[in-house]
Protein backbone atom coordinates (compact mmCIF):
# COMPACT_ATOMS: atom_id res chain seq x y z
CA UNK A 1 0.00 0.00 0.00
CA UNK A 2 1.08 3.49 -0.81
CA UNK A 3 2.29 5.62 2.20
CA UNK A 4 0.46 8.36 0.83
CA UNK A 5 -2.72 7.52 -0.38
CA UNK A 6 -5.23 9.83 0.55
CA UNK A 7 -9.05 8.65 -0.07
CA UNK A 8 -11.46 11.21 -1.69
CA UNK A 9 -15.12 10.69 -1.37
CA UNK A 10 -17.14 12.50 -3.48
CA UNK A 11 -20.74 12.92 -1.94
CA UNK A 12 -22.93 14.20 -4.97
CA UNK A 13 -26.50 15.21 -5.85
CA UNK A 14 -27.18 11.93 -7.40
CA UNK A 15 -24.26 9.48 -6.92
CA UNK A 16 -21.07 8.99 -4.46
CA UNK A 17 -17.74 8.47 -5.70
CA UNK A 18 -14.68 7.26 -3.79
CA UNK A 19 -11.19 8.10 -5.80
CA UNK A 20 -7.79 7.05 -4.20
CA UNK A 21 -5.16 9.59 -5.10
CA UNK A 22 -1.26 9.16 -4.96
CA UNK A 23 1.00 11.30 -3.60
CA UNK A 24 1.80 13.02 -6.45
CA UNK A 25 -2.15 13.19 -6.77
CA UNK A 26 -2.60 10.92 -9.54
CA UNK A 27 -5.95 8.96 -9.12
CA UNK A 28 -5.50 5.26 -8.68
CA UNK A 29 -8.66 3.75 -8.27
CA UNK A 30 -12.30 4.70 -7.93
CA UNK A 31 -15.80 3.57 -7.42
CA UNK A 32 -19.09 5.12 -7.85
CA UNK A 33 -22.94 4.17 -7.11
CA UNK A 34 -25.98 6.36 -8.41
CA UNK A 35 -28.86 6.63 -5.09
CA UNK A 36 -32.63 7.34 -5.40
CA UNK A 37 -33.97 10.62 -6.22
CA UNK A 38 -37.25 11.47 -4.68
CA UNK A 39 -40.03 13.79 -5.50
CA UNK A 40 -43.04 13.86 -3.09
CA UNK A 41 -44.29 16.83 -4.31
CA UNK A 42 -44.13 19.04 -7.41
CA UNK A 43 -40.49 21.21 -6.27
CA UNK A 44 -40.02 18.57 -3.61
CA UNK A 45 -36.30 16.48 -3.97
CA UNK A 46 -35.51 14.37 -1.08
CA UNK A 47 -32.74 11.78 -0.31
CA UNK A 48 -32.69 8.45 2.10
CA UNK A 49 -29.74 9.37 4.60
CA UNK A 50 -29.25 6.05 5.21
CA UNK A 51 -29.38 4.82 1.46
CA UNK A 52 -26.34 8.40 1.23
CA UNK A 53 -24.38 6.36 3.85
CA UNK A 54 -24.60 3.22 2.10
CA UNK A 55 -23.42 4.14 -0.14
CA UNK A 56 -20.56 5.92 0.97
CA UNK A 57 -19.29 2.88 2.78
CA UNK A 58 -19.79 0.81 -0.31
CA UNK A 59 -17.56 3.07 -2.37
CA UNK A 60 -15.00 3.34 -0.06
CA UNK A 61 -14.33 -0.06 1.17
CA UNK A 62 -14.46 -1.25 -2.78
CA UNK A 63 -11.73 1.63 -3.40
CA UNK A 64 -9.29 0.82 -0.16
CA UNK A 65 -9.60 -3.42 -0.95
CA UNK A 66 -7.37 -2.50 -3.86
CA UNK A 67 -5.65 0.27 -2.38
CA UNK A 68 -5.31 -1.06 1.09
CA UNK A 69 -5.44 1.62 3.03
CA UNK A 70 -4.98 5.84 3.41
CA UNK A 71 -3.28 7.91 5.29
CA UNK A 72 -5.94 10.40 5.28
CA UNK A 73 -9.71 11.18 3.69
CA UNK A 74 -11.20 14.48 2.18
CA UNK A 75 -14.61 15.18 2.07
CA UNK A 76 -16.36 16.89 -0.58
CA UNK A 77 -20.06 17.43 -0.70
CA UNK A 78 -23.00 18.44 -2.17
CA UNK A 79 -24.04 21.50 -0.37
CA UNK A 80 -26.88 23.11 1.12
CA UNK A 81 -28.50 19.61 1.46
CA UNK A 82 -30.17 19.42 5.41
CA UNK A 83 -30.10 16.60 7.47
CA UNK A 84 -31.39 16.16 11.17
CA UNK A 85 -30.90 13.18 13.29
CA UNK A 86 -30.79 12.06 16.79
CA UNK A 87 -27.43 12.72 18.55
CA UNK A 88 -27.22 9.79 20.35
CA UNK A 89 -28.76 7.24 18.19
CA UNK A 90 -27.81 8.82 14.32
CA UNK A 91 -31.36 8.28 13.44
CA UNK A 92 -32.81 10.64 11.05
CA UNK A 93 -35.97 12.71 11.82
CA UNK A 94 -36.75 13.23 7.97
CA UNK A 95 -35.09 12.76 4.82
CA UNK A 96 -32.43 14.97 3.49
CA UNK A 97 -34.30 17.72 1.92
CA UNK A 98 -31.84 18.75 -1.26
CA UNK A 99 -30.50 21.70 -2.21
CA UNK A 100 -32.86 21.82 -5.47
CA UNK A 101 -35.85 21.47 -3.45
CA UNK A 102 -38.23 24.65 -3.25
CA UNK A 103 -40.73 23.63 -0.27
CA UNK A 104 -39.95 26.81 1.66
CA UNK A 105 -40.15 28.93 -1.41
CA UNK A 106 -43.83 30.93 -0.01
CA UNK A 107 -42.11 31.26 3.49
CA UNK A 108 -39.14 33.16 1.93
CA UNK A 109 -41.16 35.43 -0.47
CA UNK A 110 -42.84 36.28 3.15
CA UNK A 111 -39.77 37.01 4.52
CA UNK A 112 -37.88 38.77 1.56
CA UNK A 113 -39.19 42.26 2.00
CA UNK A 114 -38.28 43.13 5.72
CA UNK A 115 -34.93 40.44 6.02
CA UNK A 116 -33.18 40.63 2.30
CA UNK A 117 -31.31 43.33 3.26
CA UNK A 118 -30.12 41.92 6.17
CA UNK A 119 -29.04 38.16 5.15
CA UNK A 120 -27.05 39.44 2.36
CA UNK A 121 -25.07 41.77 3.96
CA UNK A 122 -24.18 38.85 6.79
CA UNK A 123 -24.21 35.58 4.76
CA UNK A 124 -23.56 36.71 1.25
CA UNK A 125 -26.38 35.27 0.25
CA UNK A 126 -30.10 36.21 -1.44
CA UNK A 127 -32.96 34.99 0.63
CA UNK A 128 -34.06 31.38 -1.49
CA UNK A 129 -35.61 28.05 -0.55
CA UNK A 130 -31.86 26.81 -2.18
CA UNK A 131 -30.12 27.07 1.24
CA UNK A 132 -30.16 25.00 4.75
CA UNK A 133 -31.82 28.00 6.95
CA UNK A 134 -35.53 27.46 5.47
CA UNK A 135 -35.02 23.72 4.87
CA UNK A 136 -34.00 23.38 8.64
CA UNK A 137 -36.45 25.90 10.13
CA UNK A 138 -39.51 23.47 7.95
CA UNK A 139 -38.28 20.55 9.25
CA UNK A 140 -38.27 21.84 13.08
CA UNK A 141 -42.37 23.07 12.61
CA UNK A 142 -43.49 20.21 10.29
CA UNK A 143 -42.28 17.01 11.22
CA UNK A 144 -43.76 15.74 14.67
CA UNK A 145 -41.75 16.26 18.01
CA UNK A 146 -39.24 17.63 16.58
CA UNK A 147 -38.85 21.01 17.79
CA UNK A 148 -39.36 20.37 21.29
CA UNK A 149 -36.50 17.74 20.89
CA UNK A 150 -34.39 19.92 19.13
CA UNK A 151 -34.76 22.50 21.82
CA UNK A 152 -34.12 20.03 25.25
CA UNK A 153 -30.74 19.48 22.76
CA UNK A 154 -31.17 15.89 21.45
CA UNK A 155 -31.07 16.68 17.99
CA UNK A 156 -28.40 17.79 15.87
CA UNK A 157 -27.76 19.57 12.44
CA UNK A 158 -25.49 19.42 9.68
CA UNK A 159 -24.96 19.44 5.87
CA UNK A 160 -24.11 15.75 3.94
CA UNK A 161 -20.31 16.73 5.22
CA UNK A 162 -21.28 17.18 8.96
CA UNK A 163 -23.53 13.73 8.77
CA UNK A 164 -20.82 11.81 7.29
CA UNK A 165 -18.23 12.71 9.65
CA UNK A 166 -20.42 11.87 12.31
CA UNK A 167 -21.25 8.75 11.24
CA UNK A 168 -17.22 7.90 10.35
CA UNK A 169 -16.07 9.18 13.56
CA UNK A 170 -19.14 6.97 15.13
CA UNK A 171 -20.77 10.40 16.29
CA UNK A 172 -17.04 11.99 17.91
CA UNK A 173 -17.22 14.25 15.88
CA UNK A 174 -20.03 16.86 15.35
CA UNK A 175 -18.06 19.61 12.80
CA UNK A 176 -18.33 21.43 9.32
CA UNK A 177 -15.70 23.49 7.36
CA UNK A 178 -16.09 27.14 6.54
CA UNK A 179 -17.24 26.75 3.00
CA UNK A 180 -20.20 24.40 3.97
CA UNK A 181 -21.73 26.44 6.73
CA UNK A 182 -21.31 29.66 4.47
CA UNK A 183 -23.73 27.86 2.12
CA UNK A 184 -26.34 27.90 5.01
CA UNK A 185 -27.68 31.34 5.34
CA UNK A 186 -27.04 31.33 9.43
CA UNK A 187 -22.95 31.68 8.77
CA UNK A 188 -21.70 35.03 9.05
CA UNK A 189 -19.20 35.32 6.20
CA UNK A 190 -17.09 38.42 7.71
CA UNK A 191 -17.12 37.90 11.24
CA UNK A 192 -16.53 33.35 11.08
CA UNK A 193 -19.38 32.22 13.58
CA UNK A 194 -23.07 30.74 13.36
CA UNK A 195 -24.70 34.61 13.61
CA UNK A 196 -27.38 35.10 16.50
CA UNK A 197 -29.78 37.28 14.51
CA UNK A 198 -30.29 35.02 12.02
CA UNK A 199 -30.41 32.07 14.41
CA UNK A 200 -33.22 34.01 16.15
CA UNK A 201 -35.22 35.18 12.52
CA UNK A 202 -35.25 31.43 11.50
CA UNK A 203 -35.66 29.70 15.14
CA UNK A 204 -33.00 27.67 14.90
CA UNK A 205 -31.49 26.23 18.52
CA UNK A 206 -27.81 26.75 18.79
CA UNK A 207 -27.43 23.85 19.92
CA UNK A 208 -27.89 21.94 16.65
CA UNK A 209 -25.10 22.98 14.81
CA UNK A 210 -22.02 22.36 14.36
CA UNK A 211 -18.41 23.51 15.07
CA UNK A 212 -16.76 25.50 12.37
CA UNK A 213 -12.89 24.40 10.72
CA UNK A 214 -10.68 25.29 8.24
CA UNK A 215 -10.59 23.41 4.66
CA UNK A 216 -7.74 21.67 5.94
CA UNK A 217 -7.74 20.69 9.33
CA UNK A 218 -8.46 17.97 11.84
CA UNK A 219 -12.00 16.77 11.39
CA UNK A 220 -11.67 13.63 13.72
CA UNK A 221 -10.68 10.11 12.95
CA UNK A 222 -12.78 6.65 11.19
CA UNK A 223 -11.86 3.23 12.79
CA UNK A 224 -14.32 1.66 10.49
CA UNK A 225 -11.94 0.39 7.68
CA UNK A 226 -9.43 -1.49 9.98
CA UNK A 227 -6.81 1.23 10.80
CA UNK A 228 -7.24 4.58 12.07
CA UNK A 229 -7.73 7.10 8.94
CA UNK A 230 -7.79 10.88 9.59
CA UNK A 231 -10.49 12.99 8.32
CA UNK A 232 -8.35 16.12 7.46
CA UNK A 233 -9.70 18.06 4.27
CA UNK A 234 -13.28 19.19 3.90
CA UNK A 235 -15.10 21.56 1.27
CA UNK A 236 -18.19 21.70 -0.85
CA UNK A 237 -18.41 20.37 -3.68
CA UNK A 238 -17.99 23.96 -5.91
CA UNK A 239 -15.67 25.18 -3.47
CA UNK A 240 -13.93 21.90 -3.69
CA UNK A 241 -13.72 22.26 -7.68
CA UNK A 242 -12.22 25.88 -7.06
CA UNK A 243 -9.45 24.28 -5.09
CA UNK A 244 -8.89 21.29 -7.51
CA UNK A 245 -8.90 23.74 -10.64
CA UNK A 246 -5.81 25.31 -8.79
CA UNK A 247 -8.05 28.76 -9.04
CA UNK A 248 -5.77 30.52 -5.86
CA UNK A 249 -5.45 33.83 -7.50
CA UNK A 250 -7.72 36.69 -7.74
CA UNK A 251 -9.30 37.04 -11.04
CA UNK A 252 -9.29 32.87 -12.03
CA UNK A 253 -12.34 31.15 -12.69
CA UNK A 254 -14.30 28.06 -13.29
CA UNK A 255 -17.19 26.40 -13.69
CA UNK A 256 -18.23 22.83 -12.65
CA UNK A 257 -20.68 21.09 -14.70
CA UNK A 258 -22.34 18.18 -12.77
CA UNK A 259 -26.24 18.29 -12.18
CA UNK A 260 -26.05 21.77 -11.75
CA UNK A 261 -23.47 24.17 -13.02
CA UNK A 262 -21.74 26.54 -10.43
CA UNK A 263 -19.21 29.26 -11.74
CA UNK A 264 -16.95 30.74 -9.27
CA UNK A 265 -14.57 34.04 -9.82
CA UNK A 266 -11.78 34.28 -6.73
CA UNK A 267 -11.94 37.58 -5.48
CA UNK A 268 -9.70 36.87 -3.00
CA UNK A 269 -9.73 38.37 0.72
CA UNK A 270 -12.04 40.86 0.50
CA UNK A 271 -15.54 39.40 -0.22
CA UNK A 272 -17.25 41.57 -3.18
CA UNK A 273 -20.92 42.51 -2.92
CA UNK A 274 -22.68 41.37 -6.47
CA UNK A 275 -25.17 44.14 -7.78
CA UNK A 276 -26.81 41.67 -10.37
CA UNK A 277 -27.88 39.16 -7.28
CA UNK A 278 -24.43 36.62 -7.71
CA UNK A 279 -23.37 35.42 -4.31
CA UNK A 280 -20.98 36.10 -2.55
CA UNK A 281 -19.49 33.42 -1.05
CA UNK A 282 -16.09 31.44 0.89
CA UNK A 283 -14.20 29.46 -1.41
CA UNK A 284 -11.67 27.85 0.80
CA UNK A 285 -10.27 28.70 4.18
CA UNK A 286 -6.96 27.95 5.23
CA UNK A 287 -5.31 28.78 8.74
CA UNK A 288 -8.44 30.82 9.96
CA UNK A 289 -8.03 33.23 6.69
CA UNK A 290 -11.00 33.07 4.30
CA UNK A 291 -10.80 33.39 0.63
CA UNK A 292 -13.80 34.75 -1.27
CA UNK A 293 -15.83 34.09 -4.56
CA UNK A 294 -18.56 35.42 -6.72
CA UNK A 295 -20.65 32.59 -7.42
CA UNK A 296 -23.25 31.92 -9.94
CA UNK A 297 -25.84 29.09 -9.67
CA UNK A 298 -27.49 27.17 -12.04
CA UNK A 299 -29.77 24.25 -10.84
CA UNK A 300 -30.09 22.00 -13.71
CA UNK A 301 -27.19 21.37 -16.17
CA UNK A 302 -26.51 17.54 -16.35
CA UNK A 303 -29.41 17.28 -15.03
CA UNK A 304 -30.98 18.01 -18.26
CA UNK A 305 -28.91 15.24 -19.74
CA UNK A 306 -30.52 13.08 -16.73
CA UNK A 307 -34.00 13.92 -17.83
CA UNK A 308 -33.35 12.97 -21.22
CA UNK A 309 -32.51 9.35 -20.03
CA UNK A 310 -34.61 8.73 -17.16
CA UNK A 311 -37.67 11.23 -17.59
CA UNK A 312 -38.61 10.89 -21.39
CA UNK A 313 -36.17 7.98 -22.31
CA UNK A 314 -34.98 9.75 -25.86
CA UNK A 315 -31.45 8.51 -24.88
CA UNK A 316 -29.88 5.62 -23.73
CA UNK A 317 -26.90 6.93 -21.44
CA UNK A 318 -25.04 10.40 -21.30
CA UNK A 319 -22.91 10.45 -24.13
CA UNK A 320 -25.33 10.21 -27.01
CA UNK A 321 -26.87 13.60 -26.14
CA UNK A 322 -24.06 14.97 -27.98
CA UNK A 323 -23.51 12.67 -30.71
CA UNK A 324 -27.67 13.39 -31.44
CA UNK A 325 -26.74 16.76 -31.03
CA UNK A 326 -24.87 16.93 -33.82
CA UNK A 327 -27.35 15.45 -35.94
CA UNK A 328 -29.81 18.19 -35.63
CA UNK A 329 -31.32 20.60 -38.12
CA UNK A 330 -29.85 23.81 -38.05
CA UNK A 331 -33.25 25.30 -39.87
CA UNK A 332 -34.56 24.05 -36.11
CA UNK A 333 -34.77 26.90 -33.69
CA UNK A 334 -35.51 24.76 -30.31
CA UNK A 335 -35.07 26.66 -27.48
CA UNK A 336 -34.92 24.86 -23.85
CA UNK A 337 -35.49 26.09 -20.67
CA UNK A 338 -34.71 23.50 -17.93
CA UNK A 339 -36.13 25.18 -15.06
CA UNK A 340 -37.29 21.89 -13.79
CA UNK A 341 -36.43 23.76 -9.99
CA UNK A 342 -36.99 27.03 -10.91
CA UNK A 343 -34.04 29.26 -11.76
CA UNK A 344 -31.37 30.31 -10.27
CA UNK A 345 -28.62 32.61 -10.79
CA UNK A 346 -29.39 35.59 -11.81
CA UNK A 347 -33.35 35.38 -11.84
CA UNK A 348 -33.56 33.57 -8.41
CA UNK A 349 -37.51 32.58 -9.39
CA UNK A 350 -38.37 29.83 -7.46
CA UNK A 351 -41.96 29.08 -9.12
CA UNK A 352 -40.26 29.40 -12.66
CA UNK A 353 -41.01 25.30 -14.27
CA UNK A 354 -39.30 24.16 -17.14
CA UNK A 355 -40.77 24.92 -21.24
CA UNK A 356 -39.79 23.83 -24.61
CA UNK A 357 -40.13 26.42 -27.37
CA UNK A 358 -40.06 26.39 -31.05
CA UNK A 359 -41.42 22.97 -31.42
CA UNK A 360 -42.87 21.92 -35.11
CA UNK A 361 -43.08 19.06 -37.22
CA UNK A 362 -39.80 18.79 -37.84
CA UNK A 363 -38.71 18.20 -34.27
CA UNK A 364 -37.01 15.47 -33.53
CA UNK A 365 -34.90 13.84 -30.86
CA UNK A 366 -31.69 15.34 -32.59
CA UNK A 367 -33.34 18.70 -31.73
CA UNK A 368 -34.26 18.48 -28.41
CA UNK A 369 -30.80 16.90 -27.44
CA UNK A 370 -28.55 20.10 -28.90
CA UNK A 371 -31.73 22.46 -27.14
CA UNK A 372 -30.71 20.96 -23.73
CA UNK A 373 -27.60 21.12 -24.02
CA UNK A 374 -26.86 24.79 -25.49
CA UNK A 375 -29.12 25.46 -22.56
CA UNK A 376 -26.06 24.79 -20.22
CA UNK A 377 -24.70 27.82 -22.65
CA UNK A 378 -26.89 30.10 -22.53
CA UNK A 379 -27.31 29.87 -18.61
CA UNK A 380 -23.43 30.04 -18.38
CA UNK A 381 -23.34 32.89 -20.32
CA UNK A 382 -26.19 34.50 -17.89
CA UNK A 383 -23.69 33.93 -15.57
CA UNK A 384 -20.78 35.21 -16.95
CA UNK A 385 -22.65 38.55 -18.36
CA UNK A 386 -23.69 38.90 -14.21
CA UNK A 387 -20.23 38.68 -13.35
CA UNK A 388 -18.96 40.81 -16.18
CA UNK A 389 -21.04 43.90 -14.06
CA UNK A 390 -19.08 43.56 -11.02
CA UNK A 391 -15.65 42.19 -12.42
CA UNK A 392 -13.74 42.52 -15.91
CA UNK A 393 -13.29 39.22 -17.41
CA UNK A 394 -11.60 40.39 -20.46
CA UNK A 395 -8.26 38.54 -19.96
CA UNK A 396 -10.40 35.67 -17.96
CA UNK A 397 -10.18 32.25 -19.42
CA UNK A 398 -12.60 29.78 -18.06
CA UNK A 399 -11.88 26.30 -16.62
CA UNK A 400 -14.38 23.80 -16.78
CA UNK A 401 -14.52 20.36 -14.92
CA UNK A 402 -17.62 17.85 -14.08
CA UNK A 403 -18.98 14.95 -16.00
CA UNK A 404 -20.13 17.46 -19.00
CA UNK A 405 -16.61 18.66 -19.48
CA UNK A 406 -16.20 15.68 -20.93
CA UNK A 407 -18.33 16.66 -23.95
CA UNK A 408 -15.87 17.87 -26.56
CA UNK A 409 -19.63 19.05 -28.81
CA UNK A 410 -20.69 20.87 -25.56
CA UNK A 411 -17.09 22.38 -24.68
CA UNK A 412 -16.74 23.81 -27.85
CA UNK A 413 -20.93 25.25 -27.63
CA UNK A 414 -19.83 26.43 -24.58
CA UNK A 415 -16.87 28.37 -26.16
CA UNK A 416 -18.76 29.59 -29.48
CA UNK A 417 -21.55 31.17 -27.23
CA UNK A 418 -18.97 32.85 -24.46
CA UNK A 419 -16.90 33.97 -27.35
CA UNK A 420 -14.27 32.84 -25.12
CA UNK A 421 -12.15 30.10 -24.27
CA UNK A 422 -12.53 27.03 -22.47
CA UNK A 423 -9.63 25.18 -21.17
CA UNK A 424 -10.37 21.36 -19.55
CA UNK A 425 -7.66 20.04 -17.56
CA UNK A 426 -6.21 16.92 -17.58
CA UNK A 427 -7.71 15.53 -14.59
CA UNK A 428 -11.82 17.27 -14.65
CA UNK A 429 -12.19 15.02 -11.28
CA UNK A 430 -11.66 18.52 -9.83
CA UNK A 431 -14.24 17.88 -7.06
CA UNK A 432 -12.44 14.98 -5.26
CA UNK A 433 -8.87 16.23 -6.53
CA UNK A 434 -9.52 19.69 -4.13
CA UNK A 435 -10.27 17.46 -0.92
CA UNK A 436 -7.93 14.93 -1.80
CA UNK A 437 -5.47 18.24 -2.04
CA UNK A 438 -6.88 19.66 1.12
CA UNK A 439 -6.63 16.74 3.48
CA UNK A 440 -2.74 16.25 2.23
CA UNK A 441 -1.93 19.45 2.80
CA UNK A 442 -3.39 19.33 6.57
CA UNK A 443 -0.88 16.03 6.79
CA UNK A 444 1.86 17.87 5.02
CA UNK A 445 1.85 15.44 2.09
CA UNK A 446 1.46 18.13 -0.44
CA UNK A 447 2.69 22.28 -1.01
CA UNK A 448 1.20 25.37 -0.26
CA UNK A 449 -1.15 26.65 -2.87
CA UNK A 450 1.06 28.39 -4.78
CA UNK A 451 3.31 25.54 -5.56
CA UNK A 452 0.16 22.97 -6.18
CA UNK A 453 -1.50 25.44 -8.79
CA UNK A 454 1.91 24.89 -11.01
CA UNK A 455 1.27 20.88 -11.48
CA UNK A 456 -2.28 21.92 -12.85
CA UNK A 457 -2.23 20.57 -16.42
CA UNK A 458 -4.26 21.40 -19.77
CA UNK A 459 -5.63 18.78 -21.49
CA UNK A 460 -7.95 20.48 -24.18
CA UNK A 461 -8.45 24.14 -25.03
CA UNK A 462 -11.27 25.11 -26.51
CA UNK A 463 -11.36 28.14 -29.01
CA UNK A 464 -14.09 29.88 -30.10
CA UNK A 465 -14.91 29.32 -33.78
CA UNK A 466 -18.26 30.81 -34.56
CA UNK A 467 -19.31 34.66 -36.79
CA UNK A 468 -20.62 36.43 -33.09
CA UNK A 469 -23.89 37.23 -35.13
CA UNK A 470 -25.02 33.40 -34.50
CA UNK A 471 -24.43 32.89 -30.82
CA UNK A 472 -25.64 36.72 -30.33
CA UNK A 473 -28.92 35.47 -32.14
CA UNK A 474 -29.25 32.50 -30.40
CA UNK A 475 -28.83 34.30 -27.09
CA UNK A 476 -31.21 36.74 -27.70
CA UNK A 477 -34.04 34.11 -28.47
CA UNK A 478 -32.89 32.87 -24.77
CA UNK A 479 -33.65 35.77 -23.19
CA UNK A 480 -36.62 36.13 -24.74
CA UNK A 481 -38.15 32.34 -23.85
CA UNK A 482 -36.70 33.18 -19.96
CA UNK A 483 -38.91 36.09 -20.18
CA UNK A 484 -41.79 34.38 -21.72
CA UNK A 485 -41.53 31.95 -18.22
CA UNK A 486 -40.85 34.74 -15.68
CA UNK A 487 -44.50 36.46 -17.43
Amino acid sequence: MPSDTILAIDQGTTSTRAIAFDGSLTPLNSAQTEFTQLFPKSGWVEHDPSEIWDTVISTCKQVLSEVGSAVGIGITNQRETTLVWDKVTGEPVYNAIVWQDRRTADYCDDLRDATSEMIVSKTGLLLDPYFSATKLRWILETVDGVRTRAEAGELLFGTVDTFLIWKLTEGRAHVTDATNASRTMMYNIHEGVWDEELLSLFSIPRSMLPKVLNSADDFGTTDLFGEPIPICGVAGDQQAATVGQACFESGMMKATYGTGCFAMLNTGDQPVRSTTKLLTTIAYQLNGKPTYVLEGSIFIAGAVVQWLRDGVQIIKQAADTAQLAETAKETENVIFVPAFTGLGAPYWNAQTRGAIFGLTRDTGRAEIARAALQSVAFQTQDLIEAIKVDWDLSDTVLRVDGGMANSDWTMQNLSDQLGAPVDRPKVTETTALGAAYLAGLHLGLFAEPAEFAKTWALEKRFEPTSDRAAPDAAYADWQDAVRRLLS
